[in-house]
């Protein structure tokens, strides 16, 4: 539910996806229109290149394919960031490309939010990237997802292909971990049961997407759970005033850390007691995910960047070995058993060998190659890491932030994968288990 306050719980993280043409930037537009979140002018200039382009209507897609090449090739090509707010709740939305070639955009776009919204043209159905960017955002973990069934309006606003599509949908989302979905006929191009529901389906009663979007339950950042902070900095001011200040700054990952709680900081394995918590110009009663701050310890230890503090008792897994759900990004090379690359976890840097590729995921039809030697550009496959020094990991679905990790080219500098951490258990029992890892 939304809040009545201006806590950060107001804020809700959505990501669309979907298939090329679905509709994407122009139902983002339309939010942003109906909600009166643009400029006059920046309206003035989508009316504008509207004419110039010779369309009929408004081209509200225009306000987020902001890019001059997207504008020119009619598709959208990276991932936008839109913001807009209503009385009930402030919105960020990654608009993400619907090219089989920016799978990887779309995971980078989604790994943060709390909603995703698939988009599909009534017209096409349920297509290869529909059922993609569905098994994407369980593997993501996003709790809550939204499938659009947009032009509804060129399908005679029909009932029946709607419960079709959903039907469809509702068997294939079956063999996945999505706990959440909401099915909604829209028609972005005139703004049916977008913002408001409007005359043209009077079968639907639901509601309106941008009134489920503001309804939608968020989980509360500040929720009981595993306190995680990686220590980004060591500061040590040497100044007179503060020479014996030693304080550890970075962003809560998990939990609650509040001053007087017991904490173990990790590698070591040293104990201590969180004396303060500030920000740099108040100091806190509490600090939760995702908030930056700095913490002072009541005891001098020996603490580095890419160390973590956890509650006592309540430590992630300190290893060197794991297995993780990964998502190849480089065009230029493959991942292969052997292959070696540095890995960036949390604040922490190792190097990092391929033990082994488990198998690769056929997105479309959920069925595991086992034989599979390679992953290439945006394939998804299952993989066991060998790090040069231990990490401080939990399961993606336990803690997205101690979960993931990249891997990069350390001859190139790119950034080649984005990985998310399974329990041993589903490495071990792959073959039989269930396609994502609900443990946790």
């Amino acid at each position: 539910m939304g809040t009545d306050n201006g806590s950060h719980s107001e804020l809700l993280r959505i990501a669309t996806a979907g298939s090329v043409d679905d509709g994407k930037s122009t139902l983002i537009g339309r939010l942003l229109y109906d909600t009166k979140s643009i400029f006059e002018d920046q309206l003035e200039a989508v009316e504008r290149s509207s004419v110039q382009m010779g369309t009929e209507h408004t081209n509200l897609a225009l306000l987020t394919d902001g890019l001059r090449a997207e504008r020119e090739q009619g598709i959208t090509i990276d991932v936008a960031y839109r913001y807009f707010a209503t009385p009930r709740r402030k919105f960020i939305v990654a608009d993400t490309p619907g090219h089989l070639q920016y799978t990887r955009n779309m995971v980078t776009g989604a790994s943060t939010t709390d909603l995703a919204i698939v988009l599909v043209d009534a017209r096409k159905g349920l297509l290869e990237q529909s059922r993609r960017h569905a098994f994407l955002s369980s593997l993501l973990g996003i709790p809550h997802l939204v499938l659009a069934v947009n032009k509804m309006d060129l399908v005679g606003f029909d009932q029946q292909v709607f419960d079709d599509i959903c039907a469809e949908f509702i068997e294939f989302a079956s063999k996945l971990d999505i706990p959440d979905i909401t099915f909604i006929p829209v028609s972005a191009l005139h703004g049916d049961n977008v913002v408001t529901s409007g005359d043209s389906m009077p079968w639907y009663a639901g509601p309106s997407l941008l009134g489920h979007l503001e309804e939608v339950q968020i989980a509360t950042r500040e929720q009981p759970g595993h306190a995680r902070f990686p220590v980004q900095i060591v500061l040590r001011p040497h100044s007179q005033e503060h020479h014996d200040y030693r304080g550890y700054a970075g962003r809560v990952a998990g939990g609650v850390l509040r001053p007087g709680d017991k904490v173990t900081v990790l590698p070591s394995g040293f104990t201590s007691t969180i004396e303060t918590i500030h920000t740099a110009d108040q100091n806190l009663d509490e600090a939760f995910a995702p908030m930056s701050v700095s913490v002072t310890l009541t005891d001098q230890i020996d603490i580095s960047r890419g160390d973590m503090l956890c509650g006592v008792g309540d430590a992630p897994r300190v290893s060197q070995e794991f297995s993780a759900m990964l998502c190849w990004m480089a065009d230029a090379s493959a991942l292969a058993p052997g292959v070696k690359l540095a890995v960036k976890h949390t604040t922490r840097w190792a190097r990092a060998v391929v033990k082994d590729l488990l198998y690769r995921l056929d997105i479309n039809t959920l069925e595991r190659e086992t034989d599979a030697r390679t992953l290439g550009l945006n394939e998804i496959g299952l993989v066991r890491l060998r790090t040069t020094q231990p990490l401080f990991i939990d399961d993606y679905t336990a803690n997205r932030e101690t979960g993931s990790f990249i891997l990069v080219d350390e001859s190139t500098n790119a950034t080649v994968a984005a990985g998310m951490i399974v329990s041993d258990s589903y490495a071990d029992e792959f073959v039989t288990g269930p396609l994502i890892d609900v443990a946790g």
